[in-house]
């Protein structure tokens, strides 16, 4: 199955059982919307064996393509699949096929566990890479050439691509569009897609901002809301407690950050 668009670079999203929905959909959607404002990409999909997959949500993926054969200006996106404890085990032939795509010269990006397949295909070996952060470790121990990096978005390494979990293969699809079409149209990417921060490789795969929230006190979580929301400003404890709307021990007298000294820590932002 593929994009209307018959011309430009094609984009082969390898589609495997038990893909995960966002990690296909998030990339998927960012390449079509720079297709539409005039992107030279062709979105394709293909399994093995065609026909109908099963994405790990249980939706049921149909009318998929045969694997192709690739080359120069193909990018190959391999979205990631649900692993079982038991480790990885993806099909030999779609692990072989990804193998033969790097060496006949395309492009390849993953997505979270997609990391894996590249990993088996050994287009990892010596290569910078990434995957979802509760992955790391056991990216390390079964591939122990592959050198994987934690605290990392996305990494691109030569013609290999990879992204940590979930919503950063957005990142890294937004990263690929800019080297591929500049900042210009990326841009207008990002905005078609309404993505509210574009973050970088480089940046931590666990938000600062989502920190500190395993408790259930709704008057805490809009205070730390305001906070993230408003970091150029000053705030006094006066100012949070009336924010929380519900008296907590602890928070005493009005006090800015400077003069509260180590008593601030005691809410966790």
């Amino acid at each position: 199955m593929s994009s209307e668009n018959k011309g430009g670079r094609r984009v082969i999203v390898l589609v495997l059982p038990e893909v995960n929905l966002l990690d296909l959909g998030g990339p998927v959607q960012a390449f079509d919307a720079a297709a539409h404002l005039g992107a030279d990409y062709r979105l394709e999909f293909a399994a093995v064996g065609a026909g109908e997959v099963r994405s790990a949500q249980g939706l049921h993926l149909a009318g998929l393509d045969p694997l192709p054969e690739t080359g120069p200006g193909d990018l190959v996106l391999v979205p990631g699949p649900r692993l079982r404890a038991s480790g990885p085990d993806f099909p030999q032939t779609a692990v072989t096929w990804v193998r033969a795509a790097v060496h006949a010269g395309a492009r390849v990006a993953s997505v979270c566990t997609g990391a894996a397949v590249l990993a088996e295909a050994g287009v990892l070996d010596g290569r910078r890479c990434t995957t979802h952060w509760s992955l790391v470790d056991l990216m390390r121990s079964r591939y122990p050439r592959a050198r994987v990096r934690d605290a990392v978005l996305y990494v691109h390494d030569g013609p290999v691509s990879t992204s940590a979990g979930i919503a950063a293969g957005i990142d890294l699809a937004l990263s690929l569009i800019e080297r591929d079409h500049g900042p210009s149209l990326t841009a207008a990417v990002a905005r078609a897609l309404v993505v509210y921060l574009r973050r970088d490789g480089s940046q931590r795969q666990v938000s600062a901002f989502l920190e500190h929230r395993g408790h259930l006190h709704a008057g805490v979580h809009r205070v730390q809301d305001h906070l993230a929301q408003h970091l150029d400003s000053p705030h006094t404890l006066d100012e949070l407690r009336r924010r929380m709307q519900t008296p907590v021990p602890g928070l005493g007298p009005a006090a800015t950050p400077a003069s509260a000294g180590a008593r601030l820590p005691t809410l966790p932002v």
